[in-house]
């Protein structure tokens, strides 16, 4: 067991965990923050994806005890408030998701890409949003209304 201390959603949380402990376990079961999806455990499917020091990560494949110290944010911290994200608004108004399994994984990946690009000061056009989404899988949708989402709250964020 170690003791790995992390902040999550701005909250400093501490924990005893086995060394073996994945990042979206810790979350899930130590901290009930279920909002982070765990759908393949190896990494493809994304829908695990939480930022870390500002960062999208899958979090099924990342271990709690290297993250001592860190930054995590989950889908559950992504609002101020009962202010939603931008891309939340988003995702809901374009209709960006269907049973909502993936919503949480594509949301973070999307915050993260549109930061990145915004901060390189490159436009994101639809087959670079495509490109990015590589990691996510949605088995529910064409992707057409998850990237008319991200393309909407680009403009918004």
């Amino acid at each position: 067991m170690t003791k790995v201390s992390m902040n999550v959603n701005g909250k400093k949380v501490s924990r005893d965990v086995p060394d073996e402990t994945l990042l979206s376990d810790f979350l899930r079961e130590k901290l009930r923050l279920t909002g982070t999806h765990v759908g393949c455990d190896t990494s493809q499917c994304g829908a695990c994806v939480v930022h870390v020091n500002g960062k999208a990560v899958k979090s099924c494949t990342t271990l709690a005890v290297s993250l001592e110290g860190a930054e995590v944010t989950t889908i559950e911290g992504l609002a101020n408030g009962k202010e939603l994200h931008p891309m939340q608004v988003a995702f809901n108004d374009n209709h960006g998701l269907q049973c909502g399994f993936c919503t949480p994984g594509m949301i973070m990946t999307s915050v993260d890409m549109v930061a990145r690009y915004k901060a390189e000061g490159r436009k994101l056009t639809s087959d670079l949003i495509r490109q990015e989404l590589e990691g996510n899988i949605c088995r529910c949708t064409g992707y057409h209304n998850i990237v008319k989402s991200i393309e909407d709250a680009s403009a918004k964020m």
